[in-house]
């Protein structure tokens, strides 16, 4: 009957998920715990830049919080 392809097709499914989940959850480990940027555009980049500059550690996810004011 047609839903004894339900299982093969669950299993399926499950498999590619678990590469693109596994992608975002990787880019969070790397990143301090934040989202992985995209720029889109120019201007998106110039922030990206700028927030490395900012920081003072070369790296863009890692923000000057208020532990850091005297």
């Amino acid at each position: 009957m047609w839903y004894e392809i339900l299982p093969g097709f669950a299993i399926m499914t499950v498999c590619l998920m678990v590469p693109g989940i596994s992608t975002i959850y990787i880019n969070r480990f790397t990143n301090g715990g934040k989202d992985k940027r995209i720029t889109r555009l120019p201007y998106q980049w110039y922030l990206m830049q700028r927030d490395k500059r900012v920081s003072g550690e070369q790296l863009y996810y890692k923000s000057k919080g208020l532990e850091n004011i005297n």
